[in-house]
């Protein structure tokens, strides 16, 4: 799970805000804060991987607080979400090495995308690290796992699949140390069992996948799916 901070001097956004993320598999809110005092108490403490920041607060600005932060060796992410939008403050937010910017207001699907693509993020450095990969191909994976628009399909990928979600799904499977079925599959990375399903054939006929049967008492056979190391 990200454990989430969200930072709002209104404590009516932050609870709309922290349902919102509430809704994203994978996150939970942790803490809320409505002050840049309160933020930074909160991010001392630890347990906290990503902050929602508005820039508006009463004591200090949202990027004031960044600057602390960065200041005090806390290396905690960030995506700022105000209602500023002045291209100084995005600016400054960029340099203080905000990973997103959402101006207010916004939908709940602007915010899941958002932070859809920070667990992208974080699964990439996660596989990247993990294998000790270097080159340019795995910066390029890093910095593209923050594309927040659609992605076309890579070559070699049907219409209408693209390259983060299989990556999404063989990170699954890689790390799950055993075959999952396309239920299980689904479930582990948010999507529906019928898109899973789609990824999984391609990947099984392009053979980055294995393919074996597990037999029940009755019915069909379910078909489960094992990472196949290059």
């Amino acid at each position: 799970m990200i454990d989430v901070l969200v930072v709002d001097d209104d404590f009516r956004v932050a609870e709309i805000n922290a349902k919102y993320v509430g809704k994203v598999p994978g996150f939970r809110v942790t803490a809320r804060a409505h002050s840049a005092a309160q933020a930074l108490a909160t991010v001392e403490r630890g347990a906290v991987d990503l902050v929602l920041l508005d820039h508006y607060l009463p004591d200090r600005t949202g990027l004031e607080l960044v600057h602390r932060m960065r200041e005090q060796g806390h290396g905690t992410d960030v995506i700022m979400i105000t209602a500023a939008s002045d291209v100084t403050t995005v600016q400054q937010a960029m340099r203080l090495g905000a990973l997103h910017y959402l101006v207010k207001p916004f939908t709940f699907a602007a915010l899941r995308t958002r932070l859809d693509s920070y667990a992208a993020l974080r699964r990439t450095v996660d596989r990247v690290g993990g294998r000790g990969l270097t080159g340019q191909e795995q910066v390029d994976r890093i910095f593209g796992a923050l594309r927040t628009s659609p992605a076309p399909s890579a070559p070699g990928l049907p219409s209408g699949q693209s390259e983060p979600t299989t990556d999404l799904i063989c990170g699954v499977l890689h790390g799950a140390g055993q075959p999952l079925s396309a239920h299980e599959v689904a479930a582990r990375t948010g999507l529906s069992r019928s898109t899973a399903q789609r990824y999984l054939r391609h990947l099984e006929q392009a053979g980055r996948l294995r393919l074996s049967l597990k037999y029940g008492d009755t019915g069909r056979p379910e078909h489960r799916y094992a990472w196949v190391a290059p």
